[in-house]
C-alpha cells in the first residue's frame, strides 16, 4: 500500500470481483488519482482505494460508482484524511500504551476506514489496529485507544457514521482491558 501524503482519498468496495477490475480501471482514466489499495477482499469483494487532490478523488470515485452500479457495496471520499489512517491500515509495528480500548465493527470496509477518520479527528486517541474484510466475512473493524473520556467521543463519533448507512455491526468500550486482547495486532 502506498503511504504517500494525499490530500484526499476515496474507496469504491464492489460485490463482484469481475466488476471490481472494471471500477478500478474506469477511477484511474477519471482523474489524476494514484491507487493506494486495489485487491479482493473476503468475502469475494472487491475494493480500489484511491488519492490524490480532493476534486480528482471525487471524479474517480464518482466514475467508479456510475460504473459498478448495482455490485457497489460502499463508497466515499475523504478530504484531508488524517495521516495516521494509513499506518494502521497498513499494520502496526508497536502497540501503543493500552488505556481504554474502543472497538467499531461494520459490514463494509469503507464505512469502517471513514468511521476511523472520523473517530481520530474527534478525539485524542492512537489506533491499534483498522482490518479490513480479511478472515472475517468481508467486515471491517478500528480498534483504538486513549483515556476512557476520548474513547467513548471517538466510538460514539464512529459508530454514528456508520449507522447512517446502516451498516454498524457493533462498538464496544472497554475501560481497562486486558492487552493480551490486543497482542495478535503487532
Amino acid at each position: 500500500m502506498s503511504i504517500k501524503k494525499h490530500s484526499a482519498i476515496g474507496i469504491v468496495e464492489t460485490s463482484s470481483i469481475a466488476k471490481g477490475f472494471e471500477v478500478a480501471d474506469t477511477i484511474l482514466k477519471a482523474a489524476n488519482v494514484e491507487i493506494v489499495l486495489n485487491r479482493t477482499v473476503c468475502p469475494g469483494k472487491y475494493i480500489v482505494l484511491v488519492g490524490g487532490d480532493v476534486d480528482a478523488v471525487q471524479s474517480s470515485v464518482e466514475a467508479g460508482v456510475r460504473i459498478g452500479a448495482h455490485t457497489v457495496v460502499d463508497h466515499f471520499v475523504i478530504p484531508n484524511v488524517h495521516p495516521s489512517l494509513f499506518p494502521a491500515i497498513s499494520g502496526v509495528d508497536h502497540l501503543p500504551e493500552l488505556k481504554a480500548l474502543g472497538v467499531i465493527e461494520a459490514f463494509s470496509i469503507a464505512s469502517i476506514i471513514e468511521a476511523a477518520d472520523t473517530a481520530i479527528k474527534s478525539a485524542p486517541i492512537q489506533f491499534v489496529n483498522i482490518h479490513l474484510a480479511m478472515a472475517i466475512g468481508g467486515k471491517g473493524f478500528v480498534s483504538f485507544t486513549g483515556d476512557v473520556a476520548s474513547v467513548e467521543e471517538a466510538a460514539e463519533v464512529a459508530a454514528t457514521v456508520i449507522r447512517k448507512k446502516g451498516l454498524l455491526v457493533e462498538k464496544v468500550v472497554i475501560a481497562r482491558p486486558r492487552p493480551e486482547i490486543v497482542r495478535e495486532f503487532v
